[in-house]
């Protein structure tokens, strides 16, 4: 059975969300702080929560607290009805059906799904679903243990008491029995859909399962207090992740109280940290070095509060690089939430339990890529239930998969007065075009990482200097392919960083990711030079994987233009600026002290100005593509051949 969609309203910060459908999988609330996220996913937890005593909705603490006044008397005084909190639409799969069809046949049941709503109150709620009374009663009658004779008065019964007065008039056998009772059951219940609905489609309704930060477990505690909640009912939110972590490491706590033999404990402890080190460290990619360990004794009198007596168990967490255990409880806030979040998750699931998970703000804690790491546990571990989770950070959406993300806005904590309730509230969105600007931000974010990732940044990626390079070095590239000689592999992505002084930072950025080969072809002066061998000398890349113009034209400093004959770039230089430039600049007067084209025109221009404008060197690069194939010929074979030994020194560095 799947939650297809849910709308809730006239719930805290919420008149109206809208429809919400929610997908088959994973649906990602995004939204900015205060938008009303948490109180979407408490709504709908509420509405069929895995710890019975939350089903409830209090108009005291939870009717939006302007108005709770007029409403209780509105209600009180039947001018309106209760408020419908949440409705919810849910679509049966094939078990469910076939758990039907087993009592009532498959024609019983009509439609795909049903929907429920969820009122004011403790368990108040109202279903609707569609079904066939008249072939419900048909299929009974068709009993292969029934006579014919009764078989044909039953199928001319027109409602359930007259097949109720039927059967009574019958010979009373193990079938007949079997069937009064069931019947009896359908009409106390006052038709087969109620039946249907209380006793074969929402027992197998998927439970919710809630997690936030509330719930992540302390790491210790005394094993008789927290057998004594359990028994009363009034276990702790952070008595769950620890109980599923004491099922995960398969103990029992309830023995570890009664254990009289050291040696077996012992040997209990260790193999349940040797079980749980193995699940975590599999998802854990921010420290392998990690091993969880149990420790059992019994309490001291300096023990913290709650301790002091009895048995108590302690979670702890052994560094084997620092040599140094500590508490479960002093690591990490991000690694207590994900351990936490596991140990009640792979609890439910060796349960079997049938839930759907909703998670607030998941790993919040948590660095940037471990919420990578987090994303893909949800892909991988998650896939067998459905996931909705809340999240204002662009680190936790999956930006290949927009079509699961819902807008969550409130326009009335912006709006210097209050709106009207058609427009005030939490809203869920969507359609990207009626969100805010702040609403938008975290998929701002994560699609401009995934373009960052995608357009500039590939498995092999060449790091240049700016947008001219790339155009010089694809169009050249192209240009020698097409006479058979070697020119720059497809497989090279060509990242343009903005300037010389990006280069270092972009190299530490996007050489630590995995699987990425690297490499530069930079503009070098004399001033460069140190941050270009800090590349390689700082362990960054390898020396041969740090090239610069210079090392292809044979000279102390090069930029890309300098690949060119000095005559050839001034050509393109007058071509571009002609109407700008006060007279035609030739090599005759460049001072050819300057090894640099670019800085040699720099420096004439700046005693010969332009008439209008400035010099760009992107336009002539620009001009060079446009008219590639009138000046290609006018390339002569010398630059050809630098630009080939440079394109064959990559080639060479791409990974086989």
């Amino acid at each position: 059975m799947k939650l297809k969609e849910f709308r809730v309203r006239e719930f805290r910060s919420i008149w109206d969300t809208g429809p919400i459908k929610v997908d088959d999988q994973t649906t990602c609330f995004v939204g900015k702080n205060e938008a009303g996220k948490t109180t979407v996913l408490t709504a709908l937890y509420r509405t069929n929560p895995i710890r019975p005593k939350d089903a409830v909705f209090d108009e005291t603490y939870d009717y939006p607290k302007r108005e709770v006044e007029d409403y209780l008397h509105a209600v009180e005084s039947g001018e309106r009805e209760k408020a419908v909190v949440v409705s919810s639409t849910y679509e049966l799969e094939q078990e469910d059906f076939d758990a039907i069809s087993k009592v009532f046949g498959p024609s019983a049941f009509t439609g795909r799904t049903f929907s429920r709503d969820c009122y004011y109150g403790k368990n108040s709620s109202m279903a609707y679903l569609t079904c066939d009374e008249a072939a419900a009663r048909k299929h009974l009658a068709c009993n292969s243990a029934l006579t014919d004779a009764l078989k044909t008065e039953l199928l001319e019964a027109s409602s359930w008491q007259a097949f109720a007065a039927t059967l009574d008039g019958a010979e009373t056998t193990e079938a007949v029995t079997a069937l009064k009772a069931l019947v009896a059951q359908v009409i106390k219940s006052g038709a087969v859909r109620s039946y249907i609905y209380q006793n074969l489609i929402w027992p197998r309704a998927p439970k919710f399962l809630y997690f936030d930060e509330y719930y992540q477990m302390e790491g210790q505690a005394n094993l008789n207090a927290l057998i004594a909640r359990e028994d009363n009912d009034e276990l702790l939110d952070s008595d769950y992740p620890l109980i599923g972590l004491i099922n995960l490491a398969r103990l029992d706590h309830r023995k570890l109280v009664a254990t009289n033999n050291t040696v077996e404990l012992k040997n209990k402890l260790q193999g349940a940290g040797n079980h749980l080190t193995q699940r975590i460290v599999k998802y854990w990619s921010q420290n392998k070095h990690i091993q969880m360990r149990f420790d059992v004794r019994d309490a001291k009198a300096g023990d913290p509060d709650g301790m002091q007596q009895g048995v108590n168990v302690w979670g702890e967490v052994y560094d084997s690089v620092h040599w140094a255990t500590t508490p479960l409880s002093n690591r990490s806030r991000g690694f207590v939430w994900f351990f936490s979040f596991l140990a009640w998750y792979e609890d439910v699931k060796r349960q079997k339990q049938n839930v759907i998970l909703l998670l607030d703000e998941p790993g919040l804690s948590l660095h940037g890529r471990a919420q990578a790491d987090l994303l893909g546990y949800f892909d991988a571990e998650l896939s067998g239930y459905q996931l909705l989770y809340t999240t204002h950070s662009p680190f936790m959406i999956d930006p290949t998969k927009f079509e699961r993300v819902r807008i969550v806005q409130d326009l009335g904590i912006d709006a210097p007065e209050a709106l009207p309730k058609e427009q005030d509230g939490t809203k869920v969105l969507a359609n990207v075009f009626d969100a805010t600007d702040d609403s938008l931000f975290p998929l701002q974010g994560a699609l401009g990482y995934e373009i960052q990732q995608t357009l500039f940044v590939g498995p092999n990626s060449l790091i240049v200097e700016g947008v001219a390079d790339m155009l010089y070095l694809r169009a050249v590239a192209a240009q020698l392919a097409r006479e058979g000689r070697e020119g720059l592999s497809e497989e090279w992505v060509i990242t343009p960083v903005g300037g010389s002084g990006k280069v270092p930072m972009f190299v530490a950025l996007l050489g630590s990711q995995k699987r990425m080969n690297l490499a530069t072809l930079l503009d070098i002066q004399n001033s460069d030079k140190q941050w270009i061998e800090d590349l390689y000398k700082k362990n960054l890349l390898t020396k041969k994987q740090v090239s610069t113009y210079a090392d292809f034209t044979g000279t102390a400093e090069a930029d890309v233009e300098d690949m060119f004959d000095r005559s050839f770039y001034l050509e393109l230089v007058n071509s571009e600026y002609g109407k700008q430039l006060g007279s035609k600049i030739t090599p005759a007067k460049l001072n050819p002290q300057v090894p640099r084209t670019l800085r040699a025109i720099e420096a004439w221009l700046a005693e010969n100005p332009m008439k209008s404008g400035s010099f760009s060197h992107y336009r002539p690069a620009r001009f060079f593509t446009e008219q590639l194939a009138t000046l290609w010929p006018k390339v002569s074979d010398e630059a050809k051949d630098r630009f080939e030994a440079a394109f064959k020194h990559l080639n060479g560095l791409l990974r086989k």
